[in-house]
């Protein structure tokens, strides 16, 4: 039996379980210099997120999106992939009390939803799904969004991605979020898993081994990236389309 012949209220227990455990999991990972700060959003920032689940998360979807890891001005801040705060607090109708981690980094600080700083991935992301689908609630009817890993690291005010992780580091954080992973798409059942950017579809294609699900790639819409600099919206509608997505 699946998980979705259940209802809506199994699929949800299982992404809210699933989403505490991953947390739990990475929480207990130990991460070496260069990494002076580490961020769990899904610890400090639990409340919006799981507004996001409830909300968003609660019935089977055509493609789940899968991201990095939280942005520091995104994720880390308001709990929601790619979050851009005015795209999360006034297109999804999500705000929550966001408290501080263990241990805040100085050179960025947890602000929640008074973050005044741009998450410029998640405006071209967002964005995108606004202009085409109009509503929150008509891109979630078939579109979910999560992160492969829900870690941020920091290099004081350096934002380090899980890629340059050292092996003895990064295979036990894989491991945790593999099976997270294969928790949302068992929960889920999509027919497509699209990695936002190279690490992110290589990491679905290694966790999602044997499974029935497609596994596909759009560009990552970061600012470091000269071709998303030159139109994201259009290159990642482009390649939805050449999918057969949209």
């Amino acid at each position: 039996m699946s998980i979705d012949s259940q209802g809506s209220t199994g699929i949800l227990a299982a992404l809210v379980a699933a989403a505490r455990e991953l947390s739990d999991k990475v929480d207990d990972l130990d991460f070496a210099s260069p990494v002076s700060h580490l961020y769990n959003p899904l610890n400090y920032a639990w409340a919006p997120h799981e507004q996001y689940l409830r909300r968003y998360g609660a019935r089977r979807k055509k493609v789940i999106f899968i991201g990095m890891n939280p942005g520091p001005f995104g994720m880390v801040q308001c709990g929601v992939p790619f979050g851009e705060i005015a795209a999360v607090r006034d297109w999804m109708g999500i705000e929550a009390q966001v408290d501080k981690p263990a241990r805040e980094n100085p050179k960025r600080p947890i602000e929640g939803f008074a973050c005044a700083r741009s998450e410029v991935s998640g405006r071209r992301f967002w964005g995108l799904f606004q202009q085409r689908f109009g509503t929150a609630e008509d891109f979630f009817a078939e579109h979910f969004v999560a992160n492969y890993c829900p870690l941020a690291f920091f290099d004081q005010a350096r934002n380090l991605t899980p890629d340059k992780l050292p092996a003895a580091e990064s295979l036990p954080l894989y491991a945790a979020c593999d099976v997270h992973l294969r928790t949302l798409v068992t929960a889920l059942e999509p027919q497509w898993v699209i990695g936002v950017g190279g690490f992110a579809e290589a990491r679905a294609r290694e966790a999602l081994a044997g499974m029935r699900v497609r596994i596909g790639k759009v560009l990552h819409p970061s600012p470091a990236s000269p071709a998303a600099n030159r139109g994201w919206a259009e290159a990642a509608t482009k390649q939805l389309t050449a999918l057969g997505i949209w």
